[in-house]
């Protein structure tokens, strides 16, 4: 007999079918040192398809390639967004989100600007509760280490043409990684390239946004720099953010941070930083933020501690900016706000922290086993 599972419907939706796999992979993996990040992915997918103007199939199954058609619309035109969250575990080994809803109300809003059509956040939230609580023991529990949540959408129709593809694949998988950065990193302001504009997709968490960064990333790099600060596309004066993280600086009693405007990705640990300091009565500004602003104060010893915040990332230290000829040094050893941050962060994501908030959601499943 094969083991299929039946995941309740939701409202105008179709169960979801769940296949297990027959042998685990995870019997291969010593997970008392978890993978390199993004390099091994766990034993399941969830996978749903866009046709007829509605979604279809939601189903789990084991993790496999795809095929694509060599005119498919993505290939071609780029409509592919996606999404980053992560999941521990408790005490108990109870699977742990971190803010799940968030990452699907940032999806649908990249899904809107992309014109591709959104998830309803009930399914989006029994895709995960259902494929995460299958792949629980893929969750290490090593500290800095969790589970990496991807989802993602990118168009399958097959046509060769500029205009919104009418079919769209939802995919879903896991994989166990440790800590994205090891170390604090070193930055350098962008001064010819640029990430995004207002108007532009810079909001959109879509896969163009990656591909555009990349040679100037490599540029920094070979310069001896971790990561590019993107600046904004006008002056190359006003700090927009980091490759891979939103940016904060420390100044004196007041934290600051570039604010939204259109170029500049939401992000979800951006957001819990700035209410959990509010919530201290920390003075958080978010602002446009000229990096001569930050140069001023540099110089006259104002600038407390630097930092990157994003899903990946966490909380990751700055130790050096690079503008133009100017080279700002810092010294991540005498931060104390920053590394708070991450311990609270963090043991919100293990239980071991008061959920003061109501941020942490339990992988909940609701599956219906029948054997076929």
């Amino acid at each position: 007999m094969t083991d299929i599972r039946v995941r309740k419907s939701c409202r105008g939706m179709s169960a979801i079918k769940i296949t297990p796999i027959v042998q685990s992979k995870l019997n291969n993996l010593d997970m008392s040192e978890p993978p390199a990040f993004g390099t091994v992915y766990s034993d399941h997918m969830f996978v749903m398809d866009y046709r007829d103007g509605e979604w279809q199939k939601p189903e789990i199954k084991p993790f496999e390639d795809f095929s694509i058609h060599p005119a498919n619309l993505t290939l071609h035109y780029g409509q592919s967004i996606f999404e980053g969250m992560k999941a521990s575990k408790n005490a108990e080994g109870v699977p742990l989100f971190f803010r799940p809803e968030m990452h699907s109300k940032r999806l649908n809003a990249s899904a809107r600007r992309m014109c591709m059509p959104e998830v309803p956040q009930e399914l989006f939230m029994q895709a995960i509760n259902e494929l995460v609580t299958l792949d629980k023991d893929w969750i290490p529990t090593v500290p800095d280490s969790a589970l990496y949540v991807r989802p993602y959408m990118f168009a399958t129709e097959k046509y060769i043409g500029v205009r919104s593809s009418k079919e769209f694949k939802f995919v879903v998988f896991t994989c166990p990684v440790g800590a994205y950065y090891s170390n604090s990193v070193s930055l350098r302001a962008e001064q010819t390239y640029v990430r995004a504009t207002p108007g532009g997709v810079g909001e959109a968490k879509t896969a163009g946004n990656y591909a555009a960064s990349l040679y100037p990333a490599m540029k920094a790099v070979e310069a001896g720099y971790d990561q590019v600060m993107w600046m904004d596309p006008y002056e190359f004066t006003y700090i927009q953010e980091v490759g891979t993280m939103n940016i904060f600086f420390v100044v004196g009693d007041k934290i600051m941070t570039p604010k939204h405007n259109g170029a500049i990705l939401k992000g979800i640990t951006r957001d819990s930083v700035i209410k959990i300091l509010r919530a201290e009565g920390r003075d958080v500004v978010e602002m446009d933020l000229s990096i001569k602003k930050i140069l001023k104060a540099y110089k006259k010893g104002h600038v407390k501690e630097v930092w990157g915040t994003g899903t990946a990332a966490v909380i990751s230290p700055v130790h050096q900016i690079a503008y133009r000829e100017k080279v700002m040094d810092f010294d991540p050893e005498s931060y104390t706000i920053g590394p708070r941050l991450k311990k609270i962060i963090n043991g919100l994501r293990s239980g071991k922290h008061i959920d003061q908030f109501g941020w942490v959601k339990p992988a909940v499943s609701e599956t219906l086993v029948e054997a076929v």
